[in-house]
């Protein structure tokens, strides 16, 4: 589900659930918040490196859980998205991303979260939230306008579409793109950059920039959630979810006709 690899200060967390696009399912979320604690307290670890296996770096929410859990069929895990979030909006040490494919959802939303976005030219992202009739998440509606522009961030978390590699380093989403066969080296050259600092500079230096907007990324995350729960669930989400496993688009202008 996860490897884990140090290397000259650098621990590399590699989401290993190929089969399934490397999706977040409640085992997921906790094994890598837990690897994350972990990374945020360990001496010997000054930077962290996200990837992914396979294809995908990660489509996001398990939909399949998201569909059971709509029938009460799943149990919470002890940190779950919320908790993983919380990880990566706390991190204290520099954490970098090499983006490899296929970033759906909290694949996407999280890369806004880190401080260094690498992309491989072959890597595509995309915001579903709209297509699953839902909102915006892990304080995306704000991190996205913050770092693409109000325009870009309105067209990434609204249209559900794809955005290529090149769309997302000209909107500001990525920092590099480079070849797949490039992307880890390139993406641990520039690690080994930050990993020769001191540790206590680096957190004290990532403090100093994240710190003026914590505030804003809570309150998003609040407004998020009220969203949320306020539209999981419905008919839109429910035809939603039914159209995605029946690989037909939804029907929404007709639901939206029976809504007051």
């Amino acid at each position: 589900m996860l490897e884990i690899s140090d290397v000259d200060r650098i621990r590399t967390i590699t989401l290993n659930r190929p089969e399934a696009l490397n999706s977040f399912n409640e085992a997921l979320y906790d094994a890598a918040s837990d690897a994350l604690i972990d990374a945020a307290t360990d001496r010997s670890v000054a930077v962290v490196v996200i990837t992914g296996t396979g294809r995908a770096f990660s489509a996001g929410q398990d939909v399949v859980e998201m569909a059971q859990r709509n029938t009460g069929g799943i149990a919470n895990g002890v940190h779950g998205f919320p908790g993983f979030v919380d990880q990566l909006v706390e991190f204290p040490k520099p954490l970098i991303c090499a983006v490899n494919g296929l970033a759906l959802g909290i694949g996407a939303t999280m890369l806004a979260l880190s401080d260094l976005v690498f992309m491989s030219t072959e890597a595509r992202v995309r915001c579903p939230f709209t297509d699953l009739a839902v909102a915006p998440e892990a304080a995306s509606s704000y991190t996205f306008p913050m770092l693409l522009g109000r325009h870009n961030a309105t067209w990434a978390l609204m249209s559900s579409e794809w955005l290529s590699a090149e769309d997302c380093l000209q909107m500001g989403l990525a920092w590099r793109v480079t070849t797949p066969e490039e992307l880890l080296t390139e993406t641990m050259r520039h690690a080994r950059v930050l990993a020769g600092k001191s540790i206590s500079s680096l957190m004290e230096s990532k403090r100093t920039i994240i710190e003026s907007i914590r505030g804003p990324i809570a309150a998003a995350r609040e407004r998020e959630n009220a969203a949320f729960a306020k539209l999981m669930g419905t008919p839109a989400n429910i035809e939603a979810l039914t159209a995605l496993a029946e690989r037909r688009t939804p029907d929404f202008a007709a639901i939206d006709l029976l809504e007051d």
